[in-house]
């Protein structure tokens, strides 16, 4: 009976659509649906009524303001320095480069112009998968997803964060546009190496803006989004590749890019600028100097996350011409010193299997880089940098003077190299690049250069290389002035009465060095007595015994008092040694004190920073000269004159040679510890120091003269460049020019031998009245 039961009622002629029983049904289920409904919308009211008041205000990205770079820059808008938690660059939709847009879309939300911040059809893919899988998989969010977690969520996997997520993604896409979203979204993704935002990202990769990004360097930013820090050429080239060919794939499918041009991008290399250090800098221990003021008046928040600008007087040029200058120079006088066989050999570990970091940054031409010796003979040696294979000739290591190159290396041994010969586009199959062998210095050294007028900072080098010191022996180190302290003695005797033609004995003397200690007697460097002397002839040649008879004349209380007016702020001691440089100070201080000379007597302080503007162009700081009046202009013009005197006759005889105005002093310890020169033209004074951290000797003779002079010359061999038109020093009205006899100082004429024309204060010139 219950087998007919189905047909039976099937069949019934009283069942019909109108039905009361169909009616009923039909009733029980619109409720039923209704029911069901509403608890879907009652639950999803309770989920946004749980977490909605948890949700961050949307409203605050109105004014978006991200942690930005500060940037500091030279005199001419280089940046040379950068400061920052996350490296952004804050740029808006419109400079960045559609192909770049478009391979963003690409690879992360093909819909992104059609959904409404949600995709349903990837949300049900991720939800199937992690049922399937029995986790939560990556995959279903969109780039206003994205925006959402990276700016208000954590990056941790719970349904509670995917829900706010949503939430936070709908309200996004309400309350800005399209274009905005996006903007936000590429200023605010990381994508490695301390770059945030595509614009950091393109510089750190690229070295160009994201506005000028072509279709492959586009697609490998793209490509990069999902893991950067496995995913970076600098990390992994082969998943990068991978990752670019990816993001080209999807620019042909979703039609942005013809098909043969994906795949003709496919086949090219990714070139980058190479991973940058700070040292990288063409001034890093300038943009230290700078880092550590803006630290102490702003703050570590302000400096490292609010974008400041910062503008500074650096010359790039001259300070590039200081770096080249002190590098070369302590490398003559270190290889002066000899070979000192290389301390690291990798031949146990296989000589393939050695890299450097060094090799992964750009090379040129002239740059000195590690090396892996991999087979040395008679009259050769061979090496490899990087994936290059390089040839040391015997002229390449002669300065060693070693006869035999395996006297010199061995393979398995890691030197220095200078590239020569060298095109960094070679491929290793191209053949051997040239090469000669270098040895890294232990000797240090600092320059410095000033703006006369102003005191402000042109250029400053603070040792030999960054990475191994960050010690910044321009400003930091106090160091013996040697004979660099005598123009100091010679002005406060110039402006007691003294002129240019006084003589002074050149003559064994001594002096009281107090109870039970016996006398002071100096001595000149070369150990000879020249009896009386003109005081310029006592001051070009660095005479000791006069400067010290002077000191004693003047007193040593008289000489201080005019140190400080210099600017000299460390201990003088009282007595009479400090005439010869017994004293220390830094190099700024003393090319701040010889700035005076040219500049009429005026001392400018020294400062680095012109002015700081804050993320939207508000100035915060301006910074102006400083002036201090130090000594009268004809005093500084006649001490200029002296010192011009140790350029064309003196022990600065050298830089004669430049053809140019200017005046200096060198400057040697006894001990050969230190060695110094600062001169200056009518624009600029530099000083130069070298010497050991440690004090020790540089070796016998090097002098001032000897090591310093020269790297002096380089740089000033820059600064005057292709100029012809020479500057000149100011002369007072009341400095006169007067002949006389270049050994006795007596008036003479113009035409007589030995004559020489010689500046006096008006009225102190051989037969005027005593002033």
């Amino acid at each position: 009976m219950s087998d007919a039961l189905p047909d039976a009622i099937g069949a019934s002629p009283h069942m019909s659509a109108s039905s009361p029983l169909v009616i009923r049904i039909a009733k029980h289920a619109v409720l039923i649906a209704l029911f069901a409904v509403a608890a879907v919308l009652g639950i999803a009211s309770g989920v946004v009524f749980v977490f909605a008041a948890d949700l961050p205000q949307i409203s605050a990205l109105d004014d978006y303001a991200p942690s930005t770079i500060t940037r500091v820059q030279a005199r001419d808008g280089d940046v040379i320095g950068e400061f920052a938690t996350e490296r952004r660059v804050v740029i808006p939709y419109e400079r960045i480069a559609p192909r770049l847009r478009q391979a963003i879309i690409a690879a992360e939300d093909e819909d992104f112009e059609k959904h409404v911040g949600l995709s349903i059809p990837r949300i049900v893919i991720a939800l199937v998968r992690d049922m399937l899988e029995g986790r939560k998989a990556a995959g279903a969010s969109t780039l206003t997803q994205q925006l959402a977690k990276n700016l208000f969520l954590t990056p941790e996997k719970t349904w509670e964060r995917k829900i706010k997520e949503a939430l936070i993604a709908i309200q996004l896409e309400k309350r800005f546009t399209k274009d905005e979203i996006f903007a936000l979204y590429a200023n605010q993704i990381y994508l490695g190496h301390g770059a945030y935002g595509v614009e950091a990202a393109a510089r750190v990769y690229f070295g160009k803006s994201a506005s000028d990004l072509n279709l492959e360097e586009a697609a490998m930013i793209a490509g990069i989004i999902q893991l950067p820090s496995r995913q970076s050429p600098y990390v992994n080239m082969e998943n990068a590749l991978r990752r670019r060919n990816y993001a080209l794939s999807r620019l042909a499918a979703e039609g942005y890019v013809p098909a043969a041009d994906a795949d003709a991008a496919k086949k090219r290399p990714i070139v980058t600028v190479g991973l940058r250090s700070e040292s990288d800098s063409i001034a890093p221990w300038y943009v230290e100097d700078v880092r550590k003021y803006l630290e102490a008046k702003y703050g570590a928040k302000a400096l490292y996350e609010s974008g400041l600008t910062v503008r500074t007087p650096l010359d790039p040029t001259l300070q590039r011409a200081a770096n080249v200058a002190l590098q070369e120079g302590l490398r003559r006088l270190d290889k002066r010193h000899g070979w000192r066989a290389p301390t690291l050999n990798v031949a146990a570990s296989g000589l393939d299997r050695y890299t450097h970091p060094r090799w992964e940054r750009p090379m040129q031409d002239g740059d000195v880089v590690p090396a892996v010796v991999t087979k040395a003979d008679a009259t050769s040696i061979q090496v490899r940098v990087g994936a290059l294979s390089g040839w040391i000739d015997k002229a390449g290591y002669a300065w060693t003077r070693r006869a035999a190159a395996t006297q010199v290396v061995k393979a398995g041994d890691i030197v220095s190299v200078r590239l020569a010969a060298y095109d960094p586009r070679m491929p290793p199959s191209a053949g051997m690049f040239l090469g000669s062998l270098e040895q890294t210095p232990q000797v240090e050294g600092a320059v410095i250069a000033l703006d006369n007028r102003t005191g402000q900072v042109l250029a400053l080098v603070g040792g030999f290389d960054f990475e191994r010191s960050k010690f910044n022996r321009a400003n930091q180190a106090a160091r013996q002035l040697g004979s660099t302290f005598k123009p100091i003695v010679y002005t406060s005797a110039i402006d007691r009465g003294y002129t240019p033609s006084s003589i002074i004995q050149d003559t064994p003397v001594s002096y009281p060095a107090g109870a039970g200690r016996p006398p002071w007697t100096p001595g000149n460097y070369d150990g000879r007595f020249l009896g009386p002397i003109t005081l310029r002839h006592a001051l070009e040649h660095s005479r000791n015994v006069p400067a010290v008879r002077i000191m004693d004349a003047l007193g040593v209380n008289q000489v201080i008092g005019y140190a400080r007016r210099f600017g000299f702020e460390g201990p003088l001691p009282p007595y009479l040694p400090i005439a010869l440089g017994a004293a220390e100070a830094s190099l700024v201080e003393v090319a701040s004190a010889y700035s005076v000379f040219p500049n009429q007597g005026v001392r400018m302080r020294p400062y680095q920073v012109l002015g700081v503007s804050d993320r939207d162009g508000n100035v915060l700081e301006e910074n102006r000269p400083e002036p201090t009046d130090a000594i009268r202009a004809d005093t500084a013009f006649v001490l200029t004159n002296l010192l011009q005197g140790v350029v064309q006759r003196g022990t600065g005889a050298k830089a004669a040679s430049l053809g140019w105005p200017l005046g200096g002093k060198t400057g040697t310890t006894n001990d050969y510890t230190d060695a110094w020169f600062i001169g200056f033209d009518p624009d600029i004074t530099v000083g130069v120091w070298i010497g050991y951290d440690q004090k020790k000797n540089l070796g016998h003779g090097e002098t001032g003269g000897q090591t310093a002079l020269p790297i002096w010359m380089d740089i000033m061999r820059a600064w005057i460049g292709k100029r012809t038109e020479k500057p000149s020093f100011a002369q007072p009205g009341n400095v006169i020019v007067v002949s006389v006899d270049k050994a006795t100082g007596a008036q003479t004429d113009a035409g007589t031998p030995n004559a020489i024309p010689e500046v006096f204060i008006s009225g102190t010139q051989p037969g005027a009245a005593v002033r």
